[in-house]
């Protein structure tokens, strides 16, 4: 069987990080599936989606080495081709990726203790990001 759902989220931009654990357990227990995949993918060329422990230290820190990794100072072709000073925000989505699986089990999301699936939107403007949630399985 295979269910999906696509959620909506509103972000601040420049690697601003979003907790959408509790929404991927929603969907994955409405899926009714109890055994199998949930893939959780951004739609969108500057945003990832990723786990951490989400707490407001290591937000911080995890924003801080991507700022470092790719500033949003940064010279960029993209930048200078489409004058919209986002090259940066290209690149942390691309290295980060845009998506990711975890298993499913007794019908939840198999997660750590301290691990949540978040979405860092890149981009260098507020936005509404779409999410699309797949859940495979049986």
């Amino acid at each position: 069987m295979v269910f999906g759902k696509e959620i909506s989220i509103q972000t601040k931009g420049f690697s601003d990080i979003h907790d959408i654990t509790g929404e991927v357990q929603d969907i994955v227990l409405t899926s009714k599936i109890k055994d199998g995949i949930v893939h959780v993918f951004a739609v969108g060329s500057t945003a990832s989606v990723t786990t951490i422990e989400y707490e407001p230290a290591l937000v911080k820190d995890m924003q801080d080495q991507l700022e470092n990794f790719a500033s949003k100072t940064m010279h960029s072709r993209h930048s200078q081709t489409w004058g919209d000073d986002n090259g940066f925000s290209h690149i942390r989505a691309t290295f980060m990726g845009p998506g990711m699986t975890a298993p499913v089990s007794k019908g939840g999301v198999v997660l750590g203790t301290w691990q949540q699936i978040v979405v860092i939107d890149h981009d260098n403007r507020p936005r509404s990001r779409k999410i699309f949630i797949q859940v495979v399985g049986e």
